[in-house]
């Protein structure tokens, strides 16, 4: 995914000299997915996809087989590990357990961590910040949910799955 115009994060502030916060497009993992997934030869592609009581980003079709795909941007990098979320996010946890019942309906179902950094290969739940979304994650896993590590080329004006 090529950026035409560039716009630089927005400083906001600075509480420390540990902390920066910026405003960022939080929306670039669901464009470089969505641009990865035309490449995989899916009969239907389709955004935003309303299942049980929730938008999960991807609902896909292939040869009679259905798919849903839950998207997740990993900034978060601790000594060379990645970690979602890095603030809890209970609407993560609501998508996981739909995943979940999605898995037992019949769907293929997965998690995708985009990860927008060098030198992580993969991302764990960060349960210091958000404990249920670890314990929803893992039940996802046994569920048979799988979880995809998507790693990323990134320069000022590009960002795209490296697989």
């Amino acid at each position: 995914m090529r950026y035409d115009n560039v716009i630089k994060a927005k400083f906001i502030k600075r509480p420390n000299r540990f902390i920066a916060e910026v405003e960022i497009d939080g929306q670039a993992p669901n464009k470089v997915v969505r641009e990865w997934l035309r490449t995989r030869n899916y009969d239907l592609v389709v955004p935003e996809y309303t299942y049980g009581n929730s938008r999960i980003d991807f609902y896909m079709e292939r040869n009679n087989e259905k798919y849903l795909m839950e998207v997740k941007g990993c900034t978060l990098e601790i000594n060379g590990i990645g970690y979602f979320p890095d603030a809890p996010t209970e609407r993560g946890v609501k998508h996981i357990r739909e995943l979940i019942k999605a898995q037992k309906d019949g769907y293929n179902a997965s998690i995708a961590f985009v990860i927008q950094m060098y030198g992580v290969e993969e991302v764990r739940a960060n349960i210091d910040t958000h404990p249920e979304f670890g314990k929803a994650l893992d039940d996802a896993k046994k569920a048979g949910v799988d979880v995809l590590f998507f790693k990323c080329h990134v320069e000022p004006d590009l960002l795209e799955i490296e697989r």
